[in-house]
C-alpha cells in the first residue's frame, strides 16, 4: 500500500476529544472560533478553485494533534437544530499531516498527503470471512439497540475500508480507540481492530446484562416479599380487629416487653441495645432472628423470681427422714444450712457483698445409695424448685458456659437452662455424675464449672450466650459422684464433701419395707393387702440375694419376687392374699447368690487351708471382701522369687514385696521357717483376676497369708483385716474404714483388724454395725498374727512337714 504523490494544502479544523472517520457526516458548531476560522478559510480558498470548500479534520487530545487527519468537505452552512450557526462536513479520506504553511484567514494551514486505502478485488478468503464476522457482530449490536434501518445500510457496505470506518459511529468507543482506528492505515488491519473492539463490547454488554438481570430479580424478590409482608400485616390487623385485640400486642413488640419486664438494670440496658439493633436490621437479615432468640431467652429467665425457703427446721428434717432412711450426714448438713439461713435473714444479713447464702455440696458414694433422689428430697424439704442437670459424658465446655451467639444454633449453657426451667433464681440444682465429665478438643467442662461452683464468684456468672451477669449465689448446688479421685482437685476444693458409704443391713430392711416395697407393689399392679413380705424375707434378700452398698439390686429382687407372685396368681397356681416368708424365697426366685463365708461348711471355706487370708477393700461399688492366697513352689521345679497375679497395680505389688521382705528379716523372731523363702518361689494371688486392684491397704493381709502358709496355721474364718505394712512391721493407716466395715458386716465377718491410727474413723460407722463387730486396732504386724492365726496343732504341723 503506497501513498500518492499529490500534496494538499488545507486549513486545520481541530476536534477536541472527538474523532471523525472517512465516510462520516458530522455537524459542527460555528460558534467555536477554531471551527469558524477553518470553515471561513476553506470558503475563501474555494472561491479561486472549483469544488466544495475543503478542511482537514484533526483530533486534538489534551492539546496534542494526531499525526493523521481526515479530508472533509463542507457540504452545507446554515443553522443547526437548536438555531445556532453550523456547518455540515463529510469525511472523505485519510491525510497524513505534513509541515505547516500559510493561507488566507485566521486558520492554521498545513500540507498533507492523501493515503491510498485500496483493497484487491475480489477479496481474499480471510478478508471476506472478517467482513462477514464484522457485519454479524454489528448486526447483533444494532438489533439490541433497535436500529433496524441501520442494519440494512451496514449490510450493503462491501468496501473493507469503508466498513471499518463505519465503526466510528459506535458510541461505546473511547476517543483513544477512535484515534487508533484513524491512524491504522491498512484497511484489513483496521477492520480487524474494529471487529475486536465490537466483540469486546458485546462481551462486556452480556456480562452487564447478566448482572442487571440478577440485580433486577433480587429487587423484584425484595419488592414481592415487601408487598407480601405488608399484606400479611394487613391480614393480621383485620384478624385482631375481628377478635377484639389491641393493635401492637406486647408479644410482637420487644421494646414494650423489655420495658414492662422486671429486669435488673444492666440486663435491661443490654436488652434495649439489642432491641435497637433489631429495629435497625432488615427483615431479611439473619441477625434479626438471632436477636429475637436472645431476647426471648432473656425475657424468659426468672431474674427476680425467688421461692421463699421453708424455715420450719423440724418440718424439713421430718421430710428428709420420711423420704430417706439413713444418710444422717446429709440431713444434718441441710438442717444446718436452713438454720443458719433463717438466722441470717432475721438479722438482715441475707445479702452480703452482693452474695447470698447458697451452698455447694458434693455427695460421693457408690451407686444405688440414693444420691440423685436425695436432691429432690432436699428441694422438697426447703420448699424450693428442683432441676437436674446430667453431666455424664459431657465433653464440650460450651455445654456449661453456652455458645457464642455467632454460631449457628447457639444456645445458653446447661446452668442457664436449668435456671430457666426451674422458674426461680434459687432452685436446688443437682449436677448428676460430675465425676463422669470428660474433656477433648472442645474444652474441659470441669474447668468451666469452677466459676459456677465457687461461692466467691458465682454471683457474677457470665454465660457466653447471654453475655450478662447472672447471680447464682442463692442456688443450692448438689453434685453427685461415685469416684472421688475422678473429680479434679480444684473443683473438689470448691465443694463441701459429704460421703455416703452405703447402708447397713438393718437400714436396707427399713428402706425396702417403707420405700421399695410400696413402689414395686404399685408397678406390679398389686395392693398392700394382697402380697406382704415379712422382715425375715427382706433381711435374707438384703443379706444373701444381694451384696451391694446401695439398694438398686435389692429393689430389682423385690420386683422380681412380686412379678413371680402376680404371674402365678394369673396362672391359677397361687391364691391371694399371700405372705412371702424367708422359706418361700428359694421356690420363687431361686437360691441365694451371696452366702456368708461363716455360713458355709468349715471344710469348704476358702480359709480352710493355710495361706489364705481375708482382706477388706473399697471399690467403685462400695466396700468389698477380698481374699489373698499364697503358695510355695516345689524347690526342685519352681524358680525362686515372687510371682503376683490378679491384675494388681504397682502399689499393691510393692506391698507384696514389703510383706515378703518383712517375713524374711523377722521370720526367726516369729518362729517361721524362713529358709523356705530363699530356695522356693512364692506365689501370691488375688481371686477375681478380671478385676483390677491397687492400693496399700492389703499389706497386712498378704503378710498374714504368707505367715499362715509358712507356719501351717489357718487364718480364722471370722477375721478380716485392712492396713498398710511397713518394712519394720508397723501397721499404717488407710482410707475407707466405714465402707470396709460395712462390707465385713454384710459378708458375715465378726472380727475386724484395723490400724490403730484409724480408730477415730469408727465414729462414722453406724452403732448397730459396731455392736455386731469385734474391732481390734493394732500398731504392729505381730498383733495381727496373734489375732488372725489359729493356734498350731500337731496335725497341721505334720501336714506342713509332709508338704515340705
Amino acid at each position: 500500500m503506497a501513498s500518492t504523490s499529490t500534496s494538499l494544502t488545507l486549513p486545520v479544523l481541530p476536534l477536541d476529544d472527538e474523532v471523525v472517520l472517512p465516510g462520516m457526516v458530522v455537524p459542527l458548531d460555528l460558534n467555536d472560533a477554531d471551527v469558524r476560522a477553518a470553515v471561513e478559510a476553506a470558503q475563501a480558498a474555494a472561491r479561486s478553485t472549483p469544488g466544495k470548500p475543503r478542511v482537514l479534520l484533526v483530533p486534538r487530545i489534551d492539546g496534542t494533534y494526531a499525526s493523521t487527519g481526515v479530508l472533509g468537505t463542507v457540504e452545507q452552512v446554515g443553522r443547526l437544530a437548536d438555531g445556532d450557526p453550523g456547518a455540515l462536513i463529510r469525511g472523505r479520506g485519510r491525510v497524513r499531516i505534513g509541515a505547516g504553511t500559510t493561507g488566507p484567514g485566521a486558520a492554521l494551514w498545513v500540507e498533507g498527503t492523501p493515503v491510498d486505502q485500496s483493497v484487491p478485488d475480489p477479496l481474499p478468503g480471510q478478508v471476506a470471512e472478517l467482513v462477514k464476522e464484522y457485519k454479524a457482530l454489528a448486526t447483533a449490536w444494532l438489533r439490541k439497540r433497535g436500529a433496524w434501518q441501520v442494519v440494512d445500510r451496514v449490510q450493503a457496505i462491501d468496501d473493507v475500508s469503508q466498513l471499518a470506518d463505519n465503526s466510528g459511529y459506535s458510541p461505546f468507543l473511547t476517543t483513544e480507540q477512535k484515534v487508533e482506528l484513524l491512524e491504522t492505515v491498512d484497511p484489513v488491519a483496521r477492520l480487524k481492530l474494529a471487529t475486536q473492539q465490537l466483540r469486546d463490547h458485546l462481551a462486556e454488554q452480556d456480562v452487564a446484562e447478566t448482572i442487571a438481570k440478577d440485580v433486577q430479580e433480587g429487587v423484584d424478590k425484595q419488592q414481592r416479599e415487601f408487598l407480601l409482608r405488608r399484606q400479611l400485616e394487613a391480614v393480621r390487623k383485620e384478624l385482631r380487629e375481628l377478635n377484639g385485640e389491641q393493635e401492637g400486642e406486647e408479644s410482637d413488640d420487644y421494646r414494650a416487653r423489655v420495658e414492662a419486664a422486671d429486669l435488673p438494670e444492666k440486663v435491661r440496658e443490654a436488652a434495649l441495645k439489642e432491641v435497637d439493633k433489631l429495629e435497625r436490621s432488615s427483615d431479611q437479615s439473619p441477625e434479626g432472628s438471632w436477636i429475637r432468640t436472645w431476647l426471648d431467652t432473656v425475657l424468659e429467665l426468672p431474674w427476680n423470681e425467688r421461692t421463699e425457703d421453708a424455715y420450719d427446721i423440724q418440718g424439713a428434717k421430718g421430710v428428709l427422714d420420711a423420704e430417706h432412711s439413713g444418710l444422717e450426714d446429709v440431713k444434718e448438713r441441710i438442717t444446718e444450712y436452713l438454720a443458719v439461713r433463717k438466722r441470717r435473714g432475721e438479722r438482715g444479713l441475707g445479702v452480703v457483698g452482693g452474695r447470698r447464702g447458697g451452698a455447694v455440696l458434693a455427695l460421693v458414694g457408690p451407686p444405688g445409695v440414693g444420691k440423685t433422689s436425695l436432691g429432690e428430697s432436699v428441694a422438697h424439704a426447703m420448699g424450693r424448685k428442683f432441676v437436674r442437670v446430667a453431666l455424664g459424658g459431657v465433653r464440650d465446655e460450651a455445654e456449661i458456659r453456652g455458645h457464642r451467639r455467632t454460631y449457628v444454633g447457639a444456645l445458653p449453657g446447661r446452668i442457664v437452662r436449668a435456671i430457666k426451667e426451674a422458674g426461680s433464681m434459687n432452685p436446688v440444682v443437682l449436677l448428676d455424675e460430675i465425676d463422669k465429665v470428660g474433656s477433648d478438643f472442645r474444652g474441659d467442662p470441669a474447668a468451666a464449672l469452677l466459676e459456677v461452683l465457687d461461692p466467691a464468684q458465682n454471683h457474677t456468672f457470665r454465660d457466653h450466650y447471654l453475655e450478662v451477669e447472672l447471680d447464682l449465689s442463692d442456688v443450692v448446688f448438689l453434685a453427685t459422684a461415685n469416684v472421688l479421685e475422678a473429680i479434679p482437685e480444684a473443683l473438689l476444693d470448691r465443694m463441701e464433701l459429704v460421703r455416703l458409704d452405703g447402708y447397713t443391713e438393718d437400714e436396707k430392711v427399713v428402706i425396702a419395707r417403707d420405700h421399695l416395697l410400696p413402689r414395686q407393689l404399685e408397678r406390679a399392679g398389686l395392693n398392700a393387702d394382697e402380697v406382704t413380705i415379712d422382715e425375715g424375707a427382706l433381711r435374707k434378700l438384703a443379706g444373701e440375694y444381694t451384696r451391694e452398698a446401695g439398694v438398686r439390686t435389692l429393689e430389682r429382687s423385690i420386683a422380681r419376687l412380686l412379678r413371680k407372685v402376680a404371674a402365678q396368681h394369673e396362672l391359677g397356681e397361687r391364691k391371694l392374699p399371700f405372705s412371702v416368708t424367708e422359706g418361700e424365697l428359694r421356690g420363687l426366685i431361686g437360691r441365694p447368690h451371696h452366702v456368708p463365708e461363716s455360713a458355709q461348711d468349715p471344710a469348704e471355706r476358702r480359709t480352710a487351708v493355710p495361706g489364705v487370708a481375708t482382706g477388706l477393700a473399697v471399690t467403685g461399688a462400695g466396700g468389698d471382701v477380698l481374699f489373698v492366697e499364697a503358695s510355695l513352689a516345689d524347690p526342685e521345679t519352681g524358680a525362686a522369687g515372687l510371682t503376683l497375679t490378679g491384675q494388681l497395680g504397682d502399689v499393691m505389688k510393692e506391698s507384696a514385696q514389703i510383706a515378703l521382705s518383712f517375713l524374711r528379716s523377722h521370720g526367726a523372731e516369729l518362729e517361721l521357717p524362713v529358709a523356705d523363702l530363699k530356695d522356693r518361689g512364692v506365689h501370691i494371688h488375688f481371686p477375681a483376676g478380671a478385676v483390677p486392684k491397687d492400693g496399700p491397704s492389703a499389706g497386712i493381709t498378704m503378710t498374714t497369708a504368707l505367715a499362715s502358709l509358712l507356719s501351717g496355721r489357718l487364718v480364722r474364718t471370722d477375721v478380716a483385716m485392712t492396713g498398710e505394712v511397713s518394712l519394720t512391721g508397723r501397721v499404717l493407716p488407710i482410707g475407707g474404714v466405714k465402707q470396709k466395715l460395712l462390707a465385713a458386716h454384710r459378708a458375715g465377718v465378726t472380727t475386724v483388724i484395723i490400724p490403730k491410727r484409724n480408730e477415730p474413723d469408727l465414729d462414722d460407722v453406724p452403732a448397730e454395725v459396731l455392736d455386731k463387730l469385734d474391732v481390734h486396732a493394732v500398731t504392729d504386724v505381730r498383733q495381727v498374727l496373734e489375732l488372725a492365726l489359729s493356734p498350731a496343732t500337731s496335725d497341721a504341723a505334720r501336714e506342713v512337714s509332709a508338704a515340705a
